[in-house]
């Protein structure tokens, strides 16, 4: 079975080359586990498509009741007139008022809005057109309405949508297709019915892969966005993103939020001496030993040089001193001359500090990391009243009052 999966797996990133890792490869299939950072870029970028089709239905929408005007009689131009005008309105009200606050729900709701205008003016339409006897260059029109669903469809493809997503969008107006279908039964043209239908179909799976692709390529365009090309890390940027979504998201909920400012120790002499490539390893190397160590959900961003801060959404003062210990007793790797890699580090917490922003909360934590660095390195600093916790090797001499904050 593992033989079959990493062969699908090679013929798969062969059409999509160097674009997704092994692990990214179910985020095509759902959102479900999406990165709260590509969540949010993904959320504003499908708004803003869905303002731009807003615009195109608004302008376009209204002009086709001259083609109507010429074609069809005038009480049925009138009523298809009133509800083109209805639509634009409505279209131009998304375009207008709809904007992203980086919620993938409320992207949701903005892709609902746009695709339920043009839905219910093709059944309303339909239901009205149903009701003429039209010929000639009316009827042929008239059958134009038909193809509203397959421009829906169509338009799947320049949204950056899972597989599951696509489903749920292209699912009502299968079915309202499938409806209108029903409602006709007794007159049904079977043949053209299973064709059309077969046809809105494939343009659905067309528009899914369309829809796959770009998320892919989005993926890992936004990888590389937040993460730090050496080491994996999060990027200072990107940190400062989670923060601040984090951050409030605490607030909100008067929920513990606790960071950690780590600065390796005596990191200048490992470039010194030993040259910037062993400097780079022991970043990489104790960027991975962090990563295997620290909870699930919390996020480790490189902050400059060797200066690392670990997010820690959800952890009380407590909590975030055991988490900082299980990551000390891990260890950070070897340093080159011989011996540990240490890192001395300062722990802040937003109830605890009585801290009202981010921004200071990270600040506490730099001077607490180097009141640690003041007190003899290889020590964490936090709480308040500030506490040390002891060296986390016996070699290092360790210090019996607390650093001043």
């Amino acid at each position: 079975m593992n033989q079959v999966s990493e062969m699908l797996w090679h013929r798969l990133m062969g059409l999509m080359p160097g674009e997704l890792k092994k692990s990214e490869l179910g985020w095509l299939f759902s959102p479900h586990r999406h990165l709260s950072l590509l969540a949010r870029r993904r959320a504003a970028l499908i708004v803003n498509r869905v303002r731009l089709f807003a615009f195109l239905f608004a302008v376009l929408t209204p002009l086709w009741s001259i083609i109507d005007f010429v074609v069809f009689p005038f009480p049925l131009w009138g009523q298809l007139a009133f509800m083109r005008f209805a639509a634009s309105a409505a279209f131009a009200s998304l375009l207008v008022y709809y904007r992203s606050n980086g919620d993938l729900f409320n992207a949701y709701r903005a892709m609902a809005l746009l695709f339920a205008i043009p839905t219910v003016f093709y059944v309303a339409s339909h239901s009205l057109l149903a009701h003429y006897q039209l010929t000639g260059m009316s009827a042929a029109i008239g059958a134009g309405y038909a193809f509203l669903p397959f421009v829906l469809l169509g338009g799947l493809a320049v949204f950056p949508l899972a597989v599951a997503e696509s489903f749920v969008v292209a699912s009502p107006i299968l079915i309202c297709h499938a409806v209108s279908g029903y409602l006709r039964w007794a007159a049904m043209d079977w043949p053209a019915f299973t064709g059309a239908f077969w046809l809105l179909v494939l343009i659905t799976g067309v528009a899914a892969l369309a829809g796959i692709c770009q998320l892919a390529f989005m993926i890992a365009l936004v990888r590389q966005a937040i993460r730090d090309p050496l080491t994996n890390a999060f990027s200072r940027s990107s940190g400062m993103e989670i923060l601040d979504l984090h951050f409030t998201m605490a607030e909100r909920a008067d929920a513990p939020f606790a960071v950690a400012f780590l600065d390796l120790d005596h990191f200048k002499r490992i470039n010194d001496g030993y040259g910037h490539e062993a400097g780079d390893r022991a970043l990489v190397t104790m960027t991975e030993r962090v990563t295997q160590h620290m909870r699930h959900g919390d996020v480790l961003a490189r902050w400059g040089g060797e200066e690392f801060l670990l997010i820690m959404p959800g952890a009380g003062l407590e909590q975030a001193r055991t988490a900082i210990e299980r990551l000390r007793g891990g260890g950070f790797g070897e340093r080159p001359e011989g011996g540990p890699v240490t890192a001395s580090i300062g722990i802040a917490e937003r109830r605890a500090d009585h801290v009202g922003d981010w921004k200071r909360l990270v600040e506490l934590a730099d001077q607490r990391m180097y009141a640690a660095k003041q007190g003899g390195r290889d020590r964490v600093v936090g709480g308040e009243p500030a506490a040390v916790l002891a060296p986390s090797h016996p070699t290092m001499p360790a210090i019996a009052t607390t650093a001043p904050v």
